[in-house]
């Protein structure tokens, strides 16, 4: 199993035996790695015939859907997270699936890439889209097509009524504080719907 640097920073806030969702799973390896180090169940969300497959030779509940048709198939705080780790970037309809998150969850965990770190800013100036070892595509085949910078996301949520509980920035597996828009390139947020009133 390949785990991912931002496993260990999505796990720390799943409490042990939580009932989780994962939106685009991929290939189970988060939700095997979670079930694994925090015993929680739950089911994974997946369009791709082999990463379904993928998941089910690894013993984790999927389900074949497009997230892009919404989760009205799960009732209101059924989950007590549902975590979409490095695919928001490229959904069509963000507001859309984050406010679903937060109405299938207790909790959302979301983990995006920052286009505005450092050495992708310099491709740009340099001329050319930027690709890197996390973000191998070409501008012709990028699966990306909402592109944004941490500062973009929380003011999205800002805007949309989205609390950020708790973020954590890394670049290449090893946490960041010192500006974090700059120097991380990934972050995981925690969040949570903003109380009315």
């Amino acid at each position: 199993m390949i785990e991912r640097s931002d496993f260990a920073a999505i796990a720390q806030w799943v409490r042990p035996n939580a009932k989780v969702l994962d939106l685009g799973c991929g290939d189970g390896s988060l939700l095997k790695y979670l079930k694994e180090t925090r015993n929680t169940h739950g089911y994974g969300i997946e369009i791709a015939d082999a990463n379904v497959l993928a998941c089910v030779e690894k013993g984790v509940n999927v389900i074949q859907m497009d997230l892009e048709a919404g989760l009205s198939g799960f009732e209101p705080q059924s989950f007590d997270f549902v975590i979409l780790s490095q695919t928001l970037q490229a959904m069509h309809h963000i507001e859309q699936l984050v406010t679903e998150i937060l109405r299938v969850g207790k909790h959302g965990i979301v983990t995006i890439p920052n286009f505005g770190y450092w050495r992708r800013r310099i491709q740009i100036i340099g001329g050319r889209m930027p690709v890197s070892k996390d973000l191998p595509y070409q501008w012709y085949d990028t699966p990306n097509i909402h592109l944004c910078t941490f500062v973009d996301f929380e003011v999205f949520c800002r805007d949309h009524g989205v609390l950020v509980q708790e973020r954590h920035v890394m670049c290449d597996g090893e946490s960041v504080a010192f500006l974090p828009n700059l120097l991380g390139n990934l972050a995981v947020y925690r969040l949570e719907r903003r109380a009315l009133g």
